[in-house]
């Protein structure tokens, strides 16, 4: 470990977890998504008045539709900056991106957890990373899921920007790998819903593991630096 703190007034140690470029993408993650979400909603699920006057002298579903664009660019460009700083970060810059499955403490651990945030555990061991629970729950619901999104949204994307675009060049091969068109808004629809539960347990969890844990959590994403409570970490 490096970049071990301790206060002198008391037991509590801190480490130096996320460096600067993981916690810029975090946030600026955490504005697409939101936006994302919001405006894929109504894209979606539009609502059934636009307000007064014709629809024609009105332009509110075009400034979704680029709200929602723009918000996917930024996601998709940052994403790209993500799996850049995976090779050239701190080795826990990579945990997003793999399991330790061939570990066996790993998953001992893993269960361990489990139990915690069931209430069946005392205070597992603390974890100066993601937590084996936390590892896989951001590998198969944000990894897998904002890669499949990026890939479905710039497909779907292409058909508007038409053949010969790089939209087209690079995505559009996924639209007849699903079937059809219609397939693949519902099926980024439903991508949509399962980003969204796992923002809203990945918040709960993370507000928890302040309240309740040896080691803080939220404040890790804006220092950097993980503190634990009462001394070093397992």
């Amino acid at each position: 470990m490096t970049d071990t703190v301790r206060d002198q007034q008391s037991s509590c140690v801190s480490i130096y977890v996320y460096e600067v470029p993981v916690r810029i993408w975090h946030w600026t993650n955490a504005l697409a998504i939101t936006v994302l979400a919001v405006t894929g909603y109504f894209i979606g699920s539009p609502p059934p008045s636009m307000g007064t006057g014709e629809a024609y002298d009105q332009f509110i579903f075009g400034y979704i539709r680029f709200t929602h664009f723009a918000a996917g660019y930024i996601l998709a460009v940052a994403w790209i900056g993500r799996i850049y700083w995976a090779f050239v970060g701190n080795h826990h810059a990579r945990e997003l991106f793999y399991l330790p499955v061939w570990d066996r403490r790993w998953w001992q651990d893993l269960f361990t957890v489990v139990r915690w945030y069931l209430f069946l555990e005392r205070q597992p061991k603390a974890f100066v990373g993601h937590n084996p629970l936390a590892r896989l729950a951001m590998f198969f619901f944000f990894t897998l899921g904002v890669t499949f999104m990026i890939f479905t949204g710039f497909a779907l994307y292409s058909e508007g920007a038409g053949q010969g675009s790089w939209q087209d060049a690079l995505f559009g091969w996924v639209i007849p790998l699903f079937g059809q068109s219609q397939d693949v808004h519902t099926l980024h629809h439903l991508g949509m819903w399962w980003i969204i539960i796992f923002v809203i347990i990945h918040v709960y969890v993370a507000i928890r593991e302040d309240i309740m844990s040896r080691t803080t959590i939220v404040s890790t994403m804006i220092s950097g630096e993980r503190t634990f409570k009462d001394g070093n970490p397992d």
